[in-house]
């Protein structure tokens, strides 16, 4: 058996935690009609700072709009990162943190054998939520969290705008 002995700073070193942001990312989502023209938007806290994204697509559902906003506010982060998502779909929360491990176990097919809805985007929230250490909360839509309520207004006016266009 072979030991080395490492001086206690090298240690210290190996043993640190990285330093990670912790960032909160609050998301909602927005239909005009379920399918219709849709918005989604995503709040980004960082400390001090806050950054508003959104957009919207001519003919979707709600639930797309909520992954979009979880997809897209993840996707701003350009390193890995604390992740507090936090939404007001059960649909969104549920799906990340309890249905999909056995989606994927059955090639994307739910407990009735029916393909999963909206795999595309699935797929692509499992990915972006790889990258980073998220913690998933639900809060009370249309209640007294003042970012969910910002981010209904957001997604809702983005869904007007495409309505409109």
């Amino acid at each position: 058996m072979f030991w080395r002995v490492f001086p206690t700073s090298a240690l210290r070193a190996v043993v640190q935690p990285e330093s990670v942001k912790k960032i909160q990312l609050i998301t909602d989502g927005a239909c005009l009609g379920n399918p219709g023209p849709g918005g989604w938007a995503a709040i980004l806290r960082y400390g001090a700072s806050k950054k508003e994204v959104y957009g919207c697509e001519p003919h979707t559902t709600n639930n797309r709009m909520e992954l979009t906003a979880a997809i897209e506010g993840l996707r701003t982060l350009k390193e890995k990162c604390e992740v507090e998502v936090i939404t007001d779909s059960e649909y969104l929360k549920n799906g990340i943190t309890q249905w999909i491990t056995a989606w994927k176990k059955r090639n994307w097919m739910t407990s009735q054998k029916k393909p999963v809805v909206n795999r595309d985007l699935w797929e692509e929230l499992d990915e972006q939520v790889a990258r980073h250490q998220t913690k998933w909360s639900w809060t009370k839509g249309h209640a007294s969290h003042e970012d969910n309520n910002r981010a209904d207004e957001l997604a809702s006016m983005a869904a007007r705008e495409q309505r409109s266009s």
